[in-house]
């Protein structure tokens, strides 16, 4: 249940501007991983904020517009596919949120991480399991997260009909496996997440 508890008792120790921070795209096999951080005004929770994956499109598309018209700060930021590979996609991922992090103004006091990691941050910050289900803020930076990744994967989509990002925003269905064994690799897929499908290939 979403509640504000876990900022509520960071308030009573002095914080004032929490950020809710998480991602997108960790697990599909091509393009880029997306993060967001939020700031929301105190007590604020839009109707119907949850964990991104549990609403509709339509939903996280309408709360997408409330959060970023609400929020007192937010950002959404972006790790490369060439990052991923180059850092692997944990370290991707936190890249990620820090850039959205570092984009704040005002600029917050610490960091609620949607996850069990946290390392790297110029601010005092804490790893929430299943945080996007319990701080609105995660949760409203996972709407953000989301929403700027779908959006993205149409955009792939329309440069890369033949795969059908648009359907399955990159993630390893059957159907996309079959498009990587039919056409290849694309410049947006992800080497180390792709190979065995392309050595079986080959």
């Amino acid at each position: 249940m979403i509640t504000y508890d876990i900022e509520n008792d960071l308030r009573i120790n002095g914080f004032s501007l929490i950020c809710g921070v998480d991602e997108a795209g960790r697990g599909p096999l091509a393009g880029d991983v997306f993060a967001a951080a939020v700031i929301l005004p105190e007590g604020y929770i839009p109707e119907g904020l949850n964990d991104s994956k549990k609403l509709s499109p339509k939903k996280r598309d309408k709360l997408f517009d409330e959060i970023k018209n609400n929020a007192i700060s937010y950002d959404i930021a972006t790790a490369s596919v060439a990052e991923i590979e180059q850092y692997n996609i944990l370290e991707a991922s936190l890249l990620a949120m820090r850039r959205a992090i570092e984009k704040l103004y005002p600029k917050p006091d610490f960091a609620l991480i949607d996850g069990n990691i946290v390392r790297g941050f110029d601010i005092p910050s804490k790893a929430i399991i299943d945080g996007d289900a319990l701080c609105p803020s995660i949760a409203a930076a996972s709407i953000l997260a989301k929403v700027a990744r779908d959006r993205y994967c149409l955009e792939m989509d329309a440069l890369y009909p033949m795969y059908g990002f648009a359907s399955h925003k990159g993630y390893g269905t059957a159907k996309h496996r079959k498009a990587i064994e039919d056409y290849g690799p694309c410049p947006l897929h992800r080497s180390l997440f792709i190979r065995k499908i392309v050595n079986h290939h080959e």
